[in-house]
Formats: structure tokens, C-alpha cells, sequence
């Protein structure tokens, strides 16, 4: 049976960790706490990594995981270019619950899937998050549950759901939202004709605090009788 580690406890934070570091990098995935709802982790450049994290998760290729970093710096090396209005929202939104998608660096060597040139990138505001990452480089990660169930907040939901096709659980205790993140497109702003930012999924960061940082450059809002209206 994969164990569940239990970070609260110091002695179980550090043989996680370390369990954690070695099973990222022989390809195998592990289930993390964020700020969100708990993840499940694969070496974003390994791509039968990658490919396992989708098996587990019952998905295609076609919906390829996010990416999450350790700061601004890792986002800048995976983007073709990161526009002033994105330097804006990630001073003001990371570390936090704000996916960005961007066109990705062409040179990078890695198959997240279907990403049509593209990457969704995010910084966590969780301390395990963030010291994995810090250590491992960026990780593929999506919320740690099979498709079409609700997101895993513990990591004995992410168990339950995902069992010993993961290697390694760190648990935190339960998420202190359990709201996914929100992810807004802003491939637009780099080379585009006309630059909008959409918003793909409203979560953690909600339309009005994104227009407080963007104004005009963020799509308008959903007309309340809009089906896609929140």
C-alpha cells in the first residue's frame, strides 16, 4: 500500500520529502498539498511521466496539465515572453490561485500532451509545494482525483481515488479552501492581434480582482443570462 505521509509531523515531513525527490525523479507521481485542492505531481520533462499522471487520472492527451514553478524566474524559462500586464498579475496574485497560459518556449524538450504551443503555469502559496518544487524543477501537476469527480482536499481522498498508481502521499491536513485555481488565457498579449486576457475557469481569483490589475485588457464580463455566467 503507498504510504501517506504526515507533514504536520517533522520526523514524517522529512522521509516524505526526501521519498517524494527520489519517486519524481524515477518517473513515478506523487500527490501533494497546494493552496488549492491537493495535486498529483509528475516531472514535467519526462513525458512517460506525464503520461502516467493522465492514465491515473482517466484523461487524453487532450487535456494536458498544468505546470506549476517556484517563483518567476522558472515561468520566464518556459514562456516565449511574458508581457507587462502578466508581470502585473503575478506581483499581485503569486504565489496564489491564478493559472496562467501563455505560449510556451519552443525550445523546451518536454510532451505535456495536446498543448497546441502552449503552457499553463502557477506558482502555489504552499510551503511543501513550493521546497519540492524548489528541489525537483517544475512539476506537471493536476488536481488529485480521477476525472469528473470533485478534486481531492485531503490526501486520503486523493488516495481513495487514485490508489497505488501514485508512490509517494503528502498530506497537510485538509485544504484550507479546497476552490481550484482560476486559469485565464493570455496567450493574446504575446503577438496578437487583438489582446484580451479570457478567463477559462473562474476559482480562487475571482473577474473583479482580475479587472482591478488588467481594466480593459480582460474580457467583459458574462451578461447574467449568459449560460456561461458564474
Amino acid at each position: 500500500m503507498t504510504p501517506i505521509f504526515d507533514c504536520r509531523d517533522e520526523a514524517q515531513l522529512l522521509s516524505g520529502m526526501r521519498q517524494a525527490r527520489q519517486a519524481i525523479g524515477r518517473g513515478e507521481l506523487v500527490v501533494l498539498p497546494t493552496d488549492t485542492v491537493y495535486g498529483v505531481a509528475a516531472d514535467a520533462f519526462s513525458a512517460s511521466a506525464v503520461q502516467r499522471l493522465l492514465d491515473a487520472k482517466g484523461r487524453t492527451r487532450q487535456m494536458p496539465p498544468p505546470v506549476l514553478v517556484a517563483g518567476l524566474a522558472t515561468l520566464r524559462a518556459l514562456v516565449a515572453e511574458v508581457p507587462e500586464p502578466i508581470e502585473r498579475l503575478v506581483e499581485e496574485f503569486w504565489p496564489g490561485g491564478l493559472t496562467i497560459v501563455l505560449p510556451a518556449q519552443p525550445s523546451l524538450s518536454w510532451d505535456l500532451g495536446e498543448t497546441r504551443g502552449t503552457v499553463a503555469v502557477r506558482m502555489p502559496a504552499h510551503r511543501i509545494a513550493l521546497e519540492l518544487l524548489e528541489e525537483t524543477g517544475p512539476l506537471a501537476v493536476s488536481s488529485a482525483n480521477l476525472t469528473g469527480k470533485a478534486a481531492g482536499i485531503t490526501a486520503e481522498d486523493a488516495e481513495g481515488m487514485l490508489g497505488d498508481s501514485v508512490a509517494v502521499y503528502l498530506s497537510d491536513g485538509p485544504s484550507s479552501t479546497g476552490v481550484a485555481s482560476t486559469i485565464i488565457d493570455a496567450t493574446s498579449l504575446v503577438g496578437g492581434d487583438e489582446p484580451l486576457v479570457r478567463v477559462l475557469r473562474e476559482g480562487a481569483i475571482d473577474r473583479a480582482r482580475l479587472r482591478e490589475v488588467l481594466g480593459e485588457l480582460l474580457e467583459p464580463d458574462p451578461e447574467p443570462d449568459d449560460p456561461a455566467a458564474p
